[in-house]
């Protein structure tokens, strides 16, 4: 049966994964920006309050997946802490100025995670020669990688998907990025055997206070009164699906 992974952004949406069925959680901070890696407070509540495995982000920016010296050495302190406090894989994935998966730091952080499952994420659809990616990703002995197939959405990569799938059973084929129900039979009758999904949608602030006309962000238009929560619906529906699919 296929797995369900839930990207999810704070304690709270972690939780309602879990109890809606999710096989899996992703958690992140700052979903406008594509997921970064969560504070420590973040990290030691959802540890703490969530059984299903969960799979923290390690990333210190946005933007591309070429990183400096002095983001690399704190990826590598991030990780660390997230192998202290028991979580059972990361989430991670660097590339190089030429648009390759940056092997010499890989090695790295395959050594620092001493035995954790890493994802490499969707640093793969940024990736020059996606076939080349994933043989050095399998030499690096990855657990899966994270893709829409390069493509917008998975549902436009399900070709390539696919056709990496068809490769080799490990590093998995996880398939994300626009996985919803309405699309999901499509990646199940792939055989694709995991599914990354946000299941999330803008919930609105409870202040009634509301200064309209200033953002704390650096888009003057972004609406300051909305957060990115997992719709638990979302969630016991793509896993009644998923169910009723090997039946």
């Amino acid at each position: 049966m296929a797995l369900l992974e839930i990207c999810c952004y704070s304690a709270a949406c972690a939780v309602t994964a879990q109890q809606q069925g999710a096989d899996r959680v992703e958690l992140c901070a700052a979903p406008k920006e594509g997921g970064l890696t969560p504070s420590w407070g973040v990290l030691k509540s959802v540890r703490q309050a969530v059984t299903i495995p969960v799979h923290p982000i390690i990333r210190p920016r946005g933007g591309d997946f070429c990183y400096s010296g002095d983001e690399f050495n704190a990826m590598l302190e991030d990780i660390a802490v997230v192998r202290d406090l028991g979580f059972p894989g990361l989430v991670i994935g660097l590339l190089n100025e030429d648009g390759d998966v940056d092997m010499p730091r890989m090695r790295q952080i395959m050594a620092a995670a001493q035995g954790m499952a890493v994802t490499f994420h969707r640093a793969f659809d940024m990736c020059v020669n996606p076939q080349q990616a994933f043989e050095n990703l399998t030499e690096l002995g990855v657990a899966r990688v994270l893709t829409s197939g390069q493509q917008s959405s998975a549902e436009k990569g399900i070709s390539l998907i696919k056709e990496l799938k068809a490769q080799s059973g490990v590093p998995i084929i996880m398939a994300g990025a626009g996985v919803r129900a309405a699309n999901l039979e499509l990646f199940l009758q792939a055989g694709v055997e995991e599914l990354h999904s946000s299941a999330g949608r803008w919930l609105p602030s409870p202040m009634r206070y509301r200064n309209a006309g200033l953002s704390m962000s650096t888009e003057s238009e972004a609406d300051e009164y909305s957060r990115y929560g997992v719709d638990g619906e979302s969630v016991a529906v793509m896993k009644a699906m998923i169910e009723r699919f090997r039946r």
